[in-house]
């Protein structure tokens, strides 16, 4: 085990992004920003067929990235750099691009620097945590494409000595899929989350990691120990004696933990006591079907249509949606897919639709589909036409009400009435279910339910219109808490609802895959949990090794719990006792 040297340990907090623990030397990456020149030409023509043939030597590059990172990791992770190849295309950057080089009469390395800046400090603005952790993709094409038009190497990892913890500002995904090569013990950023791409791929890599962690670069230097929590979200800097061989112990247990958990992965889903549940997975594109079906999920509880229009940035055709919906459904092999209609709006922005002083309680979701046909019908006839490769369920998000969910089951009707007109049958018949995540749903849940399928909450909206916070908004994130009294008895009114009803029910926000959480809502009353593939097996795991009853006894005294903390504290308990190995 390395030691620790005589300076006073430092213990700084980030964001978890990848389990597991480990430690090692540090090793700083300082990547600084390309100095581009700006210059008079007097040829705009042929600096635009500069431009042309950087992006092709870039969609080259990355091509062969892709290639290498299939072979060495799988088809999941290798499809991160499709994004990147789309960014080459995107018409308007490219269009802006062009228009300035001709009005300003400078070069074409300068002029695209400023309007691929203009693109990042767009997206890093966003509220979203996946759109703003977008950026930086984007800034990692354009630099490519920059070097390119300099004439220089891209920018990569000098050789990594032995094992060591690599620190950085930030990673792209380029820099992250670099890391496979060997001598990565794990990496933290000062920047990003949980979702940004380096941090998907760390998951993948099984590579411990943390992000998030502020003022990480003034803290460490090149050679000093650092120990990495993963599953903390902790970085400690000069570990001492007592806290490297606590963690020794952590180590080992964390191991023996994940063996026995992935050995249950394949296991029926059902508690101790016998009561049956269903684990599904989320996910936003083919591609995370792999991972989906590798870690068991019974199926998709949630297929975010939207990601497909914001990978274009464009209106897809009706031919392009049942492509890729037909591929969902017949990698799903006969399990069930859950389709939620098109939920753009808020800070996911497309098109035409307009800026708005209040976007997330503005025109968005059901609410723009409805009153926008032409948008609305090719998706839902796209999702018809793929349900006759294996069963379907369609959800409406944003549901604020029994008048507004009979609009859109009728609007459903009319089109799948339409499609039989022309010979199109699904296997099954197509459950409509409404998605329960602002207030006036959860009130109007007994009503809701009669008039649907199935139920499908998501926390994340459920939980911010609740409290009236914008978890986006670092300056009130505090108050989003799950655990606030009025979250946790809004999720039994709405899971009595559907009891009553006779309908299921599923979570498919964050709090779905949280192991704190699931034996909660299961306690509450839910009967399927969907989440990120990577959380089924410790999620699987947790629900098999409890019984039933105790989870309805968590739930009784969640809801009589005096406050947050006593009730944050009854659901940590509760995981411990039984992630408790000996």
């Amino acid at each position: 085990m390395q030691g620790s040297d005589h300076r006073a340990e430092i213990r700084l907090n980030g964001t978890a992004a990848a389990p597991g623990v480990a430690r090692a030397t540090a090793y700083l990456l300082r990547q600084g920003q390309t100095m581009v020149p700006c210059r008079q030409v007097g040829d705009p023509e042929g600096e635009l067929a500069r431009l042309d043939a950087a992006l092709s030597a870039t969609r080259l590059e990355i091509a062969r990235l892709r290639d290498d990172v299939a072979r060495k990791l799988n088809e999941s992770e290798a499809a991160i750099f499709d994004a990147h190849l789309l960014v080459l295309e995107d018409v308007a950057l490219i269009d802006e691009v062009t228009k300035e080089v001709r009005r300003s009469g400078f070069n074409i390395e300068f002029c695209f620097q400023g309007v691929a800046q203009r693109y990042i400090d767009i997206f890093a603005q966003m509220e979203d945590d996946f759109l703003r952790e977008r950026a930086a993709d984007i800034r990692d094409v354009t630099g490519r494409v920059l070097h390119h038009l300099l004439g220089m190497a891209p920018a990569a990892l000098g050789p990594i000595v032995g094992r060591q913890v690599v620190l950085a500002v930030d990673l792209t995904p380029t820099e992250t899929a670099g890391l496979h090569e060997g001598g990565v013990a794990a990496f933290v950023t000062e920047e990003g989350g949980r979702t940004s791409h380096s941090a998907i791929m760390a998951r993948s890599l099984d590579i411990p990691a943390v992000v998030g962690v502020k003022g990480l670069m003034e803290a460490v230097v090149d050679g000093d120990v650092v120990l990495v929590d993963g599953e903390a979200g902790l970085v400690i800097v000069h570990p001492s004696a007592a806290t490297l061989a606590a963690y020794l112990d952590k180590e080992q247990a964390l191991r023996s933990r994940r063996d026995r958990m992935m050995g249950e992965i394949a296991l029926p889903e059902a508690t101790s006591d016998g009561a049956v549940f269903t684990l599904l997975a989320n996910i936003g594109g083919p591609e995370e079907m792999e991972d989906a079906l590798g870690y068991h999920a019974r199926g998709v509880g949630l297929y975010r249509t939207e990601n497909l229009y914001l990978r274009i940035d464009d209106w897809p055709s009706e031919q392009q949606q049942f492509e890729e919906y037909a591929e969902v459904v017949r990698l799903a092999q006969g399990r069930p897919v859950t389709f939620r209609t098109l939920d753009i709006g808020g800070d996911k922005r497309l098109g035409d639709l307009n800026d708005e002083a209040n976007p997330f309680m503005g025109y968005r979701a059901v609410r723009m589909c409805l009153e926008r046909p032409e948008i609305f019908r090719p998706q839902l006839r796209a999702i018809i036409r793929a349900s006759t490769f294996g069963p379907v369920s369609v959800m409406f998000p944003m549901i604020s009400g029994v008048e507004e969910l009979r609009q859109a089951k009728a609007f459903f009707r009319q089109v799948e009435a339409e499609l039989a007109g022309e010979g199109v049958r699904p296997v099954a018949p197509i459950r409509l279910g409404a998605m329960i995540e602002i207030p006036s749903a959860a009130l109007a849940a007994p009503e809701l339910a009669r008039e649907c399928d199935f139920f499908s909450v998501g926390t994340n909206d459920l939980v911010q219109y609740l409290l009236a916070v914008d978890r986006g908004n670092r300056r009130v994130a505090s108050l989003y808490d799950p655990c606030h009294l009025a979250v946790v008895r809004t999720l039994a009114q709405i899971f009595g609802a559907a009891r009553t009803a006779r309908i299921p029910v599923a979570v498919c926000g964050e709090l779905g895959g949280d192991p704190a959480w699931a034996p909660l809502l299961l306690g509450l009353g839910a009967h399927e949990l969907s989440m990120t593939p990577a959380a089924l097996p410790e999620v699987r795991f947790l629900l098999r090794h409890s019984t039933h009853a105790e989870m309805r006894e968590l739930a009784e005294r969640a809801l009589s719990s005096p406050d947050a903390a006593a009730t944050r504290a009854l659901l940590a308990a509760f995981v411990a006792t039984k992630l408790k190995f000996r």
